[in-house]
């Protein structure tokens, strides 16, 4: 057939004799001219360029939109194509029913097609060009466009065309389309007034387009990139060649930074709290809504498409519908969706929209859960900064409440927010599936209908049940956590006492209950997958049987295969309504809680600090009934600058930094901790706060600084007005620079800690270095004062921790210095030289007020004012003359306690010992660790078989690789008859789903009865699925339960060595976040990856089974397919791990916040913190939404795909010639084609899920490598007698020891013998072995050559359970563990109660158990946090009285009690182990000077051993020469 633009058919298709617009060949060729218009103006301006033209505005993203109308131009635009798309279509329909070809049926349609794609192409890049003249052309078309097709469908009406007719209807829509356009640019002419005007509109890009950090641009991009995540293209393929670093991502746009969001949603909550979330982000969640809508709406069309495609594939010559009145072929409406062809294409249009919407709606309630997580963490922050500071101490409000709010309410309510379209859509979803089942089945579906109805509850209980074992497990999860980190941090106590086994045993029975949790967890887990795939089987089951039974028809092809395709929509919903539902309720249940929390009791307004006035706290006083409350909602976090406070005027009490009058204060209960409290604090001096352990010392601070609630009484502080006029500025004056007892340090480095915000001034951080001795030890650490120290960075000692906390109040430009107690955790020499240069020297020149609170009354004589404190009230105040004048009791008291300190500081000889030990704790890890390191390195290396060239090909493919090691490593920890039972179970599942399928189409294409075989294999797949459901959860369990186990007998069983070079973080990430991924995220991880990946590979065996020809198009998309996901994967993985590198300094910043809120407060810093809290919030919701950006573009790709293989599928299964038989099996291809579009995603997601799961496997792999200590020894347990050691008698033959073979020896060739009960001291030099050496008595070190005897038996042959149960050591850090007072001191159970008491007594602490509820069982916190200092150590005396062991081990075990206390301990200790052998490591000389042996070590090697005396005598000796060394 010849082609002709007006076809060769009729014999007036070129006449005109009518008129020129009678001629309908005529006017469509009229149609042609805006068109060719438009493509003759626009291409030499798209493609010849004109950068010259640049714009004005210089910005940095090419996506600055600004013309009004934009995206609905973009929408008119979409719809011009469709309708065109559909011309094209009727045209050449309709030219397949002419003799001759007529390409004005279809030419100008297709034409117009090239136009508008044009014409979008053509204004993007004006729009971004920012060059708006150029748009007149547009204009112009939009004008000649609606003229012409007026014309079209005037002719139309002019010839009787009518509503009926397809092409009347397409053309009317395309004039009211043109007319839209044509009203937008007219529209922005208007705003813009860029021609035709004499003064064009200036406009200025968005602050955010201007700012170079801004990466997000999904709100900035235009539609088509807005829909398909265009502009992240860049981003996930660049990631393939380097990973994705924060600066990388950039920051987040204005809109959804968290300060934005806060102020949103504190608005709303002012004024209305009920509804407050929904006030402040209800609108973007309505726009999700329908967007969902109308994605579901389409979602419906797949199943109606293949209904018709099956239907109409047989029946090309039923043609109804069409009429000749224009003198050529005229469709009706009908007849163009009984083409099949036009059918595929609107069934791969329709599923592209479906994809696209819905991915909109889950990108729009991700955005919005994320700015809603975003303002309720500023909520909180804003909160935890007024809390009271009784609510934390009185465990009214935990930090863990605190970090729960933070880390788990906040995400509820957030992903509530995800699923909250799902809430309204998913009820119309079903609803409509119903109808149309009824419409193609009848009464059966509705059969089917009722039974996914009947099961959908079911669901619901399981997911009621999973989501209460879930909680439950996490209690017992959190309880094993809270244990096993106690062991850790306890770990060289439990193997010094043998106590390992005990504390193992107590994790392992909670492990045991939180297994049976999982145990139920993965049962629930897999019913509910079993549900989830069981359902559509007995729907589909119960349907078909039913329509066999009662219904005369049989059933069509095309009614099976569409009904099928219904289910499949129908239990998705129905699955996911459970879901939803449980979120729902869990979201309440949060909504509570923040509530509650936001009404918490806040700290009283302490405006009087600034000495404005005394403010009378008498309206702080807590009446029985009232609670005290501030407002909670006075939020000033938009004012970020220091509060600046009223100028201070002179009061009556000049000369008086702090005044307390009457005061009577409370820590929450109305019994005061404080009574009668009536002091001042002089300016410009230094004031010591003096007493015993407990009697209200540093509670008196916090009272001054308003932490304590006030039952009576005022506090007024002043400051005197300073002469100086440059001062003034120099020093905060409203802030207290406060070191507390128990120290807090920030995530931070060194140098941060100790500035604290101020700025950084090179000479007096150099003198605050020097005053508090840090300079040696910041020398050790690897990067300076660089190095971040903290919970997430270097473990430092107490000492150190101590003394940087005391720099940091020391170098604070402030007036008044509060100190408690500095002294506590370092030496006396230390202590000295802290005092003298720091506090006596640096504070006091400056003239700073001093508020000192000590043990150390040596230092009494420095004091220009003294408070002495005894049981919460002041016992005598004034200067040291005034209470030696007026209390001699007293004076003489200190004065015995006095000389006693200054006989140990003359003969103190170890200079900076205590310090000197911790130093060579610190440089003894580093070493190790660097060791370690270096191993680790190799050992990757090793793993690593290709050859190392650094270029970039083979870090890409070490990326993009998938760790199938690490998952056969986890397979086989769950069992290898579980894991072919896992395989086999799949295979034959998915197999027995496609004979399901295969059944029915064979069924439908005959007029035979195949229903007994359907039956039985329906009855066989749902088996199938309960098997493999189980299988996979429970393989599983079986790995999370191995693998948890091994790894805590590594661990427990390591050598000491390990614990000294790993990091205690690193150890309990192994035990918290990687085992919970192990636990209870890869089972279902795993589950859903075989499944996807097995759904997709049959669905694309069946279409190339049914139609061979579909291979052909399966290569190019295989392609595709892989690079997106390979480009996604590494995208993914390095995204996720920014999310959850982001995510921990966020939460530590919260619990760092609560635990330090004192000291923030006291500084006056609060404004400083948020600021920190808003920029790590912004950062982590910069991760996570480009993660789910990210998510959006891969799935928005593989829906895309998914469309191609469905059109494909479609064309492929039309085209093939078919007979009868065969119209079933399209069915079922074209059913499992549209599967695939919902599977193929989730194949790539789980991948990528399952990658970053792994490498918790590999973490937890790599330390279940870690050498065991050799517990068994050469010695059987019977051969060594009940009560050895029995007398004491120690023998060091040829002693060798080294910490690990890769290091020196630290000790060499010792030998000593020890009588039975002497009284033995050992000393030396730092690092000279004496630590070593203690350790080495309990085999804790290498010990390589020689050998210790006690009582005749070498303890290197003896088991080591054996060897330390039989040993005692008093250890210098205060260990206790969170349980009964009773459990503390004897946790294996076998002393009596007479004997616990006898211990206690000893120890100086009876009279204080008995008066506590319980007595022995009383309880003690975590880590012994309910006790001071002191008395936890006199615990620990306790608990070694309690195990009488005729050999004691003392490791300087005196460093935190007073001097009075200690005093008698030493008498006790001489006195109660009078027959026992002691061992006393000295670092203070002057406590072994009347022992009966002593032993000099000096680089290791032995070089004295005699008595006190006789050392003594020699004057040339070791041991004289470091008595008389002090300073």
């Amino acid at each position: 057939m010849a082609l002709s633009f007006c076809g060769n058919d009729l014999n007036n298709s070129y006449s005109v004799e009518k008129g020129v617009l009678n001629n309908g060949c005529f006017v469509d060729a009229l149609n042609l001219v805006p068109h060719v218009f438009l493509l003759f103006i626009t291409f030499p301006i798209l493609f010849i360029g004109w950068g010259s033209q640049s714009s004005k505005v210089q910005i940095h993203h090419n996506t600055w939109l600004h013309f009004p109308g934009h995206n609905l131009r973009w929408i008119l635009t979409f719809t011009l194509l469709f309708v065109h798309v559909c011309e094209i279509a009727e045209g050449i329909v309709s030219n397949t029913w002419m003799q001759s070809n007529h390409l004005h049926l279809f030419l100008p349609a297709f034409m117009g097609f090239i136009a508008a794609t044009t014409s979008v192409v053509y204004y993007h890049n004006i729009e971004t060009a920012n060059f708006p003249k150029l748009l007149l052309a547009l204009f112009i078309y939009w004008v000649l466009a609606f003229i012409t097709k007026i014309i079209k469908l005037w002719k139309f009406a002019e010839e009787g065309l009518g509503v009926e007719h397809l092409r009347f209807c397409i053309t009317a829509v395309l004039v009211v389309l043109y007319g839209l356009l044509m009203a937008v640019e007219v529209n922005v002419i208007r705003v813009r007034k860029y021609v035709f005007f004499a003064n064009p509109q200036r406009v200025k890009p968005p602050e955010d387009l201007q700012d170079l950090g801004v990466r997000f641009l999904q709100p900035f991009v235009n539609l088509l990139s807005k829909a398909t995540y265009w502009w992240m293209n860049p981003l996930i393929i660049g990631a393939h060649k380097r990973p994705i670093e924060l600066k990388k991502i950039g920051k987040l746009p204005i809109a959804m930074r968290a300060l934005t969001n806060y102020l949103r949603l504190k608005d709303a909550y002012e004024e209305q709290r009920v509804r407050s979330m929904y006030r402040a982000f209800g609108r973007p969640i309505l726009l999700s809504s329908t967007f969902r809508y109308m994605a579901d709406l389409l979602g419906f069309a797949g199943p109606l498409c293949i209904s018709g495609i099956v239907e109409h594939l047989d029946n090309k010559t039923e043609i109804v519908g069409l009429g000749w009145l224009t003198g050529l072929c005229d469709m009706e409406n009908s007849l163009l969706l009984q083409n099949t062809y036009v059918l595929a294409v609107l069934l791969f249009l329709a599923l592209i929209l479906q994809r696209t919407f819905l991915q909109a709606s889950y990108y729009v309630t991700i955005e919005t859960g994320i700015n809603l997580r975003g303002a309720l963490l500023a909520m909180i922050y804003n909160k935890i900064l007024h809390l009271s500071t009784s609510n934390m101490s009185m465990g009214e409000m935990t930090l863990g409440q605190i970090n729960n709010l933070v880390a788990i309410e906040t995400n509820q309510l957030m992903w509530f927010l995800f699923l909250c379209p799902n809430l309204w859509a998913m009820p119309v979803q079903i609803i409509m599936g119903v109808i149309l089942l009824y419409y193609l089945l009848g009464f059966s579906a509705l059969i089917g209908a009722l039974v996914i109805v009947l099961l959908a509850p079911i669901q619901y209980l399981i997911a009621t049940k999973l989501a209460d074992t879930q909680k439950s497990s996490l209690d017992y999860s959190t309880d094993r956590l809270k244990k096993t980190t106690e062991i850790l941090k306890g770990i060289k106590l439990l193997k010094l006492y043998a106590w390992e086994n005990i504390f193992c045993d107590s994790v392992l029975e909670t492990r045991s209950k939180e297994l049976t949790c999982l145990r139920t967890f993965a049962f629930y887990t897999s019913m509910s997958i079993f549900m989830n795939a069981a359902i559509p089987i007995a729907a589909v089951l119960a349907t078909f049987v039913t329509h066999a039974y009662i219904s005369q028809s049989r059933l069509s092809p095309a009614e099976a295969f569409a009904s099928l395709a219904l289910f499949h929509i129908l239990v998705t919903p129905l699955f996911l309504l459970s879901t939803v539902v449980r979120f729902a309720v869990k979201a309440l249940i949060s909504v509570q809680k923040l509530g509650e929390f936001l009404q918490s009791e806040e700290i009283g307004d302490d405006s009087w600090r600034n000495g404005d006035m005394p403010v009378s706290l008498e309206s702080c006083k807590k009446h029985p009934g009232a609670r005290n409350r501030k407002q909670p909602l006075r939020y000033q976090m938009d004012n970020y600058e220091q509060p600046l406070r009223r100028q201070l005027r002179p009061t009556e009490t000049e000369d008086v930094a702090v005044k307390v009058n009457n005061g009577y204060f409370t820590w929450g209960s109305n019994l005061s901790t404080l009574s009668d409290i009536n002091i001042r604090i002089p300016t410009g001096q230094l004031t010591m706060i003096v007493g015993q352990v407990g009697c209200g010392k540093s509670s008196l601070l916090l009272a001054m600084l308003g932490e304590m609630q006030t039952l009576s009484g005022k506090v007024y502080w002043t400051s005197k007005p300073s002469f100086e006029p440059f001062l003034c500025h120099l020093k905060n004056r409203y802030s207290v620079a406060y070191a507390a007892q128990k120290s807090w340090l920030l995530n931070a480095t060194v140098e941060d800690n100790i500035t604290f915000g101020s700025p950084f001034s090179k000479q007096r951080y150099k003198a605050v270095i020097d005053a508090c001795s840090l300079q040696p030890d910041i020398d050790l650490l690897p990067f300076g004062d660089q190095t971040e120290i903290g919970e997430r960075g270097i473990n430092l000692s107490g000492g150190q921790r101590q003394r940087i906390c005391v720099a940091r109040a020391l170098y604070q430009n402030t007036n008044i210095v509060f100190l408690d107690d500095p002294f506590s955790a370092l030496d006396i020499h230390l202590s000295d030289h802290l005092m003298q240069e720091g506090i006596l020297k640096f504070l006091q020149d400056d003239k700073r007020t001093v508020v000192l609170v000590t043990h150390k009354l040596q230092y009494l004589i420095h004091a220009d004012w003294i408070i002495a404190m005894k049981d919460g009230s002041v016992l005598r105040e004034g200067t040291l003359k005034d209470i030696q004048t007026h209390d001699v009791e007293l004076y003489e008291h200190w004065k015995t306690l006095m000389n006693r300190q200054d006989q140990e500081l003359e003969k103190d000889t170890e200079i900076e010992s205590q310090t000197t030990l911790e130093r060579k704790t610190l440089r003894r890890a580093f070493y190790s660790r660097e060791a370690k390191n270096q191993i680790d390195d190799e050992d990757e290396e090793e793993e690593e078989e290709e050859d190392e060239d650094d270029n970039m090909s083979t870090t890409t493919s070490r990326r993009s690789k998938i760790p199938w090691r690490v998952c056969w490593r986890y397979l086989s920890s769950g069992g290898f008859f579980l894991v072919f039972l896992l395989v086999t179970s799949k295979l034959a599942k998915h197999s027995v789903m496609v004979a399901i399928d295969y059944w029915l189409a064979d069924w439908t294409s005959s007029d035979q009865s195949y229903l007994l075989v359907f039956i039985i294999l329906c009855g066989a797949g749902i088996v199938l699925c309960l098997i493999t459901s189980l299988t996979v959860e429970f393989l599983g369990l079986s790995a999370a339960t191995n693998l948890h186990h091994n790894l805590l007998n590594k661990i427990i069983h390591a050598p000491l060595r390990f614990f000294d070079v790993t990091p205690l973080g690193q150890i309990l990430n192994r035990f918290s976040a990687d085992t919970n991924i192990i636990d209870q995220h890869i089972p279902p991880t795993l589950e859903s990856l075989t499944r996807s990946t097995l759904l997709c590979l049959s669905a694309i065996g069946i279409i190339a089974f049914v139609t061979p020809v579909f291979l052909i198009a399966l290569f190019p998309l295989a392609v595709a397919f892989y690079f997106i996901q390979k480009y996604f994967r590494v995208a993914s993985k390095d995204l996720q791990d920014l999310d959850d590198s982001t995510q921990l300094p966020l939460l530590c910043h919260f619990s760092e916040t609560a635990e330090g809120l004192t000291t923030i407060r006291a500084f006056r810093h609060e404004a400083r913190f948020k600021q920190r809290m808003l920029e790590l919030t912004d950062t982590n919701n910069t991760a996570y939404l480009f993660l789910s950006a990210a998510n959006r573009w891969l799935e928005v790709r593989t829906d895309y795909l998914g469309a191609v293989i469905v059109l494909t599928a479609a064309v492929a299964a039309i085209w093939m010639p078919f007979s009868r038989l065969q119209s079933g099996l399209v069915g079922l291809g074209l059913t499992y084609a549209l599967t695939v579009t919902n599977y193929l995603n989730w194949v790539v997601r789980n991948l990528a899920d399952l990658e970053v799961q792994m490498a918790a496997v590999k973490k937890v792999n790599s330390f279940l490598s870690t050498e065991s200590e050799n517990y068994e020894g050469s010695i059987d347990v019977s051969q060594v007698p009940e009560d050895w050691p029995q007398h004491g008698e120690i023998k060091i033959q040829d002693l060798c020891v080294r910490y690990d073979p890769m290091l020196k020896p630290v000790l060499k060739h010792v030998n000593a013998f020890i009588n039975p009960g002497q009284k033995v001291g050992i000393c030396g030099r730092t690092g000279s072995g004496k630590s070593s050496l203690s350790l080495a008595f309990f085999n804790m070190v290498d010990v390589f050559e020689g050998k210790i005897i006690i009582d005749g038996i070498d303890i290197c042959k003896l088991p080591l359970q054996t060897l330390r149960s039989r040993l005692s050591i008093i250890l210098q850090d205060p260990v206790l563990f969170s349980g009964s007072i009773r459990f503390n001191l004897d946790p294996e159970r076998t002393c009596t109660d007479d004997r616990l008491w006898e211990a206690l007594e000893i120890a100086q602490l009876k009279n204080m158990v008995k008066a506590l509820p319980g007595g022995l069982d009383a309880v003690i916190t975590e880590g012994g946090e309910n006790f001071s200092v002191g008395q936890r150590q006199l615990f620990c005396l306790a608990r070694a009285f309690v195990r009488k062991s005729s050999i004691l081990i003392m490791d300087e075990a005196t460093a935190s009690i007073d001097m009075a206390t200690e005093n008698i301990l030493q008498k006790v200790v001489m006195t109660a182990f009078a027959d026992r052998t002691v061992v006393t490591i000295a670092h203070l000389v002057a406590s072994i000077l009347e022992a009966e042996q002593v032993l000099v070590f000096s680089s290791g090697i032995l070089v004295e051993f005699d008595s006190a005396a006789n050392l003594l005598a020699q004057e040339d000796s070791l041991f004289s020469i470091l008595v008389r060394t002090h300073k």
